[in-house]
């Protein structure tokens, strides 16, 4: 029997096709489209959401059941002696408190460890990989879940949003404030810190957007993460839920603003339910000291 599998869900947006390559399972996100369900990467494109999105349709995200939940985790531990599951932040969902709960039942003590990373889409990838590289170098389960969470905090993101419409469809702002958004073509530029998603600051057009995230990286490169950038222990990440010719806009812009490789990530489908398309993001994942070694 193999020793560690790393599991979670499609919020962190690994694909079906990067899954297979780490040897990952991901558990397909449900979602509402017009009252008909779907799942993540399964029945409907990135390219075919956004674009039911652009036309105004009534999308919502909802939970796996927990029989989805332990319905995968009892697959994988018939090939491993133990798994740890990484799903979206507990500060946007419920899904981290049902696993736990699932994971107290007696057959799952001391096989299933649930990682609370605080995180979604890209920087919730970054935890993956993270925990992948800790099971190749012989950490338990436990002890990489004890590592994730430790890390939790040491990430930020930044995501500028085209449109403020899905803000007051989630009844972030007012229809009022919506309409006067909207007239004075201005763009909020989102705040993702630890499983909390708020409004960073409020410019008027993309441009400035983009310029606003690039300084608040400068910012945060420069007083929050000097240490792990001097020692080559932290990513520069992209996002987007944009058309590739402008994503690919935007990651050469950041790769010559400082210099750094990017990894760029689609926004995860359950975030772009909630921000539209069209938004562009980027921001920084701290690498843990016991992956890097």
């Amino acid at each position: 029997m193999k020793k560690i599998a790393i599991t979670t869900d499609s919020h962190s947006g690994i694909s079906k096709e990067e899954a297979a390559m780490l040897g990952l399972t991901v558990l397909p996100m449900p979602f509402d489209i017009e009252g008909k369900t779907y799942y993540e990467d399964l029945d409907i494109t990135r390219e075919e959401f956004c674009n039911i999105l652009r036309k105004g349709a009534n999308v919502s995200t909802s939970q796996l059941s927990p029989k989805a939940v332990y319905d995968m985790w009892d697959e994988v531990l018939k090939e491993y002696e133990s798994l740890v599951y990484i799903p979206i932040s507990s500060g946007l969902s419920g899904s981290y408190q049902t696993a736990m709960a699932l994971s107290e039942e007696e057959k799952y003590s001391g096989r299933v460890f649930v990682a609370d990373c605080g995180r979604v889409s890209t920087t919730m990838h970054m935890s993956v990989l993270d925990a992948v590289s800790l099971k190749n170098k012989g950490y338990s389960a436990e002890e990489i879940r004890n590592v994730l969470e430790e890390y939790r905090g040491r990430m930020i993101m930044y995501v500028s949003l085209s449109t403020v419409e899905y803000l007051k469809k989630g009844g972030r702002i007012k229809p009022a404030v919506a309409t006067v958004a909207n007239i004075l073509s201005i763009k909020p530029v989102m705040k993702f810190d630890v499983g909390v998603l708020d409004v960073h600051k409020k410019v008027r057009g993309m441009k400035k957007a983009r310029a606003e995230m690039l300084r608040a990286i400068e910012y945060e490169i420069e007083n929050n993460f000097r240490t792990e950038y001097d020692r080559g222990r932290l990513r520069l990440l992209a996002a987007t839920s944009s058309e590739k010719d402008i994503t690919d806009g935007w990651v050469r812009e950041l790769e010559e603003h400082f210099s750094l490789p990017v990894i760029c990530d689609g926004l995860s489908l359950g975030v772009s339910c909630h921000i539209g398309p069209d938004a562009l993001g980027c921001g920084l994942s701290v690498i843990p000291k016991e992956a890097a070694e």
